[in-house]
């Protein structure tokens, strides 16, 4: 199958790619830059030149595949609006390049966009309202004129080497305010996969995923966030430090929301539809390494 991949040299879509190729498909990678596409070239994929604002782009690249993964998305949380409509945008486009096929469209999404406090499973609906502007699972299910459109929700932690998402901004965060904190009692969970395990679900989506399904990437249902904060603490050899709800903005700051979020999440589904088992290390023992803290 040649499969079309949005992000395709990000830190998700990478390994996508990767996993692709492995298991004998074809990947058409969008570059928006030489080094992107040099990267694309040593993993074995083709090029497609082009942007996620780019919607001509998007809509050749799509056409000219067998099947669409888009885990491209821009991460300006300082333009974090601005992002999620061109999020939407780009999916609309995808759709319509899809549309009268049943090719497969999946689409990225997270479990940090549920309701939080509670276990969500699959079957939990997305968060709506002006507080969560990135509606990306409800954009890609709203397409309903062909392609057999699946969604994929990341935890907030996917980890694994070359990670600059949430974890390595908690590890700047401790080395900036010479401590590592946690809210309250610390007791908030985030749920966590390792990026390889999460390009397998990636893959069997592709090969065996339904119309409509959505799919929980996620190989622990919830981490302590006092756990996280520790061995960030222990490797920096900072105080790991409580802050009180007031506290928390002052310390934080723009990332005050995730740093207490709740989102306990389940993958039971996933895997009993996919045989989809994680097998790499989970997010403590993977943190709890050099190469985390190595900057």
């Amino acid at each position: 199958m040649r499969v079309f991949v949005t992000g395709a040299t990000g830190f998700v879509g990478s390994a996508v790619v990767k996993e692709l190729i492995e298991a004998g498909h074809r990947v058409l990678g969008l570059a928006r830059s030489a080094a992107s596409a040099a990267a694309l070239t040593t993993a074995g994929a083709d090029i497609h030149r082009g942007t996620l604002e780019d919607l001509d782009s998007l809509k050749s690249g799509a056409a000219a595949s067998d099947a669409v993964i888009h885990t491209g998305f821009i991460h300006d949380f300082s333009k974090f609006k601005e992002s999620c409509e061109i999020d939407r945008r780009a999916i609309e486009a995808l759709g319509d390049a899809l549309a009268g096929t049943d090719r497969p469209l999946i689409v990225t999404s997270g479990t940090g966009l549920l309701s939080p406090g509670q276990l969500v499973t699959e079957e939990t609906p997305p968060a709506y309202g002006a507080s969560v502007p990135r509606v990306s699972e409800q954009t890609a299910l709203s397409v309903t004129s062909g392609p057999r459109v699946s969604v994929i929700r990341l935890p907030p932690s996917v980890h694994g080497d070359g990670d600059h998402g949430f974890v390595p901004i908690l590890i700047n965060m401790a080395r900036q305010k010479g401590s590592s904190a946690y809210v309250g009692e610390g007791l908030n969970q985030w749920p966590a996969v390792h990026r390889f395990d999460a390009a397998r679900l990636y893959r069997l989506v592709l090969e065996k995923g339904v119309a409509g399904g959505r799919y929980h990437a996620v190989d622990e249902e919830g981490i302590l966030f006092r756990d996280i904060a520790g061995v960030i603490g222990k490797r920096l050899n900072l105080p790991v430090v409580a802050k009180s709800h007031d506290e928390t903005a002052e310390h934080f700051g723009w990332f005050a929301h995730f740093a207490q979020i709740n989102n306990r999440a389940s993958s039971a589904w996933t895997r009993e539809q996919l045989g989809w088992q994680p097998t790499l290390p989970g997010l403590i023992a993977d943190l709890d390494r050099e190469a985390y803290f190595a900057a």
